[in-house]
């Protein structure tokens, strides 16, 4: 914009007289535009054609009525329907036809203004500068709605972010998207690690060091010392360490880096964000420095609540884990090998259990799920663990002892159910008597490649339905007891008499050995589960006598 508020443009002039057209050229030129001149509707298309790849689209079309190829209405209407064109503004002129009816041709066929020629520069003048005015409105406006469909859709990302991780990589984006420039996003946890995210318009070189990331950690802390809400400052180099964006702009040659940082922190005592482009990068819009401050605060309020979840995620984890024995009883001619993975850190914990408990009959061994995945979950898992073990001290047939635990949770939680397998093995003779409750089956591996389920089925606790006799079987020396949880192999969409197949292959193929078992079957399977894993192995190491 000039000093004297007269827009800068450039104005295509379309007229098949050349007086005309070069009288119009300069009483334009006289008010401060730049013209292009066309003599036919042919020239003009392919004017706007060649300016179009070059990125150089005139503001204003003045387009003359009676061009000789085709009219200045129908110029106007293939302007209007080419996606490049569709935007430019159209006024048309004509010193012949004059009538309203000619002026309502005009505006029906997309045009914005009629000019009846000839007419005071000043008129001509005005009219351009005013058309020229609506339409720089209407992009400004086009392009700020733009912006914050792009913001809204960013924030969308943020708020669907299920860690740390992929919050700041989605900030990062976003902030790419509103800035189109290089961008980083930090969020510094309450434990003081850093978790950060690059935008892929990002440089390609590597990134910086440890120190690098840890004086940003310090300035960010510094520049959020005492404040909440937003705050949007530059950090000129060396207070922003080098590497993290492209050194300088281009054509900018020498220009310390530097950054325009957009920090929020939703309360105090929350971990505070930083979103962080190049220092050179202004933004397409003059505002974009608030939009992205908006994006901060966005990311600022999902950070906060996504730390809180993980800060109770990992007591509750720690609550659970202490729940479950830290040593597992070895017994003489047996041994027994356990593995317990949570599930996938967007999950809640679940109630997955194992017992291995020494009685004057033998081993016994547990596994078991309390259905659901809360804290309550947990509880009951704890419960049912503790009382196993309170009623194994006088009682060790698994049928007796399923009762029993069936009539507990009947009593004091009548809306939970859990499902549970109980085997107990004679090591000294490999008798093995199992009674299960809705439960997966044990598995038997031998060492000769075969592996097979044990007929034992039953249903879950907790619904005081009769239970079948115990399976009754016989280990050989070398056969090895698999007993799981569903977490293992249960996915969403497949069968799971097709995933128990799967485990049963994998399972018969894996090395010798009771620890072999469990690490070869977490391998093949324990990869990002939505579920808890709880696998028990039982090896016999010594004879038995059929």
């Amino acid at each position: 914009m000039r000093a004297n508020g007269k827009a800068d443009t450039t104005i295509l002039v379309v007229d098949d007289v050349a007086a005309s057209r070069y009288a119009l050229g300069a009483v334009l030129r006289r008010d401060g535009h730049r013209v292009i001149l066309a003599a036919t509707a042919g020239e003009a298309l392919a004017e706007l054609e060649a300016r179009h790849r070059a990125g150089e689209l005139p503001d204003v079309a003045l387009i003359d009525v009676g061009l000789p190829d085709m009219s200045g209405f129908e110029l106007c209407r293939r302007l209007k329907e080419l996606p490049h064109t569709a935007a430019l503004p159209v006024v048309h002129f004509s010193a012949a036809r004059v009538s309203p009816l000619d002026r309502c041709h005009g505006l029906d066929a997309g045009g914005e203004a009629y000019l009846t020629v000839p007419a005071e520069p000043e008129e001509i003048q005005a009219v351009v500068r005013a058309v020229a005015r609506g339409a720089r409105h209407r992009s400004d406006a086009e392009a700020e709605a733009g912006h914050l469909t792009r913001l809204a859709e960013t924030i969308l990302d943020v708020q669907s972010a299920r860690c740390p991780r992929e919050l700041a990589d989605a900030a990062a984006a976003g902030t790419d998207r509103l800035t189109r420039s290089p961008a980083a996003a930090f969020i510094l946890g309450h434990d003081g690690a850093m978790h950060r995210g690059l935008s892929r318009r990002r440089a390609a070189a590597s990134l910086p060091d440890d120190g690098a990331h840890d004086a940003v950690a310090r300035l960010i802390l510094r520049i959020m010392s005492g404040h909440v809400g937003v705050r949007s400052t530059i950090a000129p180099s060396p207070l922003w360490p080098p590497g993290f964006f492209q050194a300088e702009a281009p054509g900018a040659a020498g220009r310390p880096e530097g950054a325009r940082l957009a920090l929020a922190r939703s309360r105090e005592g929350s971990a505070p964000v930083c979103l962080a482009t190049p220092a050179y990068a202004q933004g397409p819009l003059p505002d974009t420095g608030r939009l992205v401050g908006r994006l901060a605060h966005a990311t600022a309020l999902a950070a906060e609540r996504l730390l809180m979840y993980e800060m109770e995620r990992h007591i509750a984890l720690t609550l659970q884990r202490s729940f479950l024995p830290a040593l597992v009883p070895q017994v003489p001619g047996a041994e027994i090998v356990v593995r317990y993975e949570p599930a996938s850190s967007d999950t809640e914990i679940g109630g997955d259990f194992y017992a291995a408990l020494p009685t004057p009959q033998g081993v016994l061994t547990a596994i078991g799920d309390v259905v659901g995945h809360s804290l309550d979950a947990a509880t009951v898992m704890v419960e049912i663990r503790h009382a196993l073990r309170a009623y194994c001290v006088d009682e060790s047939d698994p049928r007796t002892l399923a009762h029993r635990l069936d009539r507990m949770l009947q009593r004091y939680h009548p809306e939970v159910t859990a499902t549970l397998c109980l085997a107990l093995v004679d090591p000294a003779t490999g008798r093995a008597r199992v009674s299960n409750a809705g439960h997966i089956p044990p598995l038997v591996v031998g060492e000769d490649g075969g592996a097979a389920y044990l007929d034992a089925c039953g249903p879950l606790l907790g619904l005081g339905l009769e239970r079948p006799a115990p399976t009754e079987t016989l280990l050989r020396p070398s056969d090895r007891l698999l007993m799981v949880t569903d977490g293992l192999i249960e996915t969403r969409g497949i069968d799971l008499a097709v995933s128990m197949e799967h485990l049963r292959a994998a399972a018969a193929d894996a090395p010798h050995g009771v620890a072999a078992l469990c690490d070869t079957l977490l391998a093949c399977f324990g990869h990002d589960r939505d579920d808890d894993i709880a696998l028990l192995v039982l090896g016999l190491t010594g004879p038995n006598t059929r």
